[in-house]
């Protein structure tokens, strides 16, 4: 390569999760991944119409903009959030401005800070951990849930939709999928049959609110100050927040 070729400048990004989720032998273990500033060519990737139609196009801006030689699909969700706010950030600046009631106000993206999580219960290498339900007592094993889980749910959702489109199971097949084994039995179909007819909503909301400590994300909620008072915003991640001036 000639001396004098362009190098696209790039930054390091410290992973939420400080790596602690992942195998030894994954990249992603470094807690910390490389990224690219946005050019033209991926602001291409955010107006392609099909990948917006068919939602894949944060992913694959992403995929873009990743340096580091790592499995996209083994990112836990919490690490990819704040490649997000990063990509953001890299390729139109900290300042988010957007209308809320009527109102203009701005968040400074580079404020939100990585949530604090319980170190003390991961097994360094190991995406696996352990809950004892409240009031049944049924003791569950579960997982964070990768980008390629997130995919599997995805899929799975769209083929429940066509059987019944009034349905809803997003909680439900989120945690067939988080859950790796019921009192020690890992049989898929006995945890299906936990979820859907003994987990009971009080243990359900137990569970969810134990995730929330264990899990590693960036905070997504910021303060806006409003004419009648500071309100605090959660920051959507959609195609709108890589645009200027965006609505929610």
């Amino acid at each position: 390569m000639e001396e004098n070729a362009l190098k696209f400048p790039t930054e390091t990004i410290e992973l939420p999760s400080k790596g602690l989720i992942y195998p030894e032998d994954n990249p992603l273990s470094s807690g910390k991944i490389e990224m690219k500033y946005m050019t033209a060519k991926e602001e291409d990737i955010l107006s392609n119409q099909s990948y917006i139609t068919n939602g894949t196009v944060l992913d694959k801006l992403l995929k873009a903009l990743i340096v580091s030689k790592v499995n996209y699909g083994d990112l836990i969700v919490g690490d990819k959030n704040a490649i997000m706010v990063a990509a953001r950030v890299l390729g139109y600046g900290k300042d988010y401005d957007f209308q809320l009631k009527g109102e203009n106000v701005s968040i400074d993206l580079s404020t939100l800070e990585n949530k604090d999580f319980d170190e003390k219960s991961i097994t360094r290498g190991v995406n696996e951990f352990s809950f004892t339900l409240p009031n049944s007592g049924t003791m569950l094993s579960y997982k964070l849930l990768t980008h390629k889980d997130e995919m599997s749910i995805e899929a799975e959702l769209k083929g429940l939709k066509k059987i019944n489109k009034n349905a809803s199971h997003d909680v439900s097949t989120r945690m067939k999928h988080m859950i790796l084994s019921v009192n020690g039995d890992d049989d898929k179909k006995i945890i299906r049959e936990f979820v859907d007819v003994y987990f009971l909503a009080s243990d359900a909301r137990a569970f969810r609110k134990h995730v929330a400590l264990v899990q590693p994300d960036v905070n997504l909620t910021a303060q806006v100050e409003l004419s009648d008072g500071v309100e605090d915003v959660e920051v959507p991640i959609t195609v709108n927040f890589f645009w200027p001036d965006a609505a929610i």
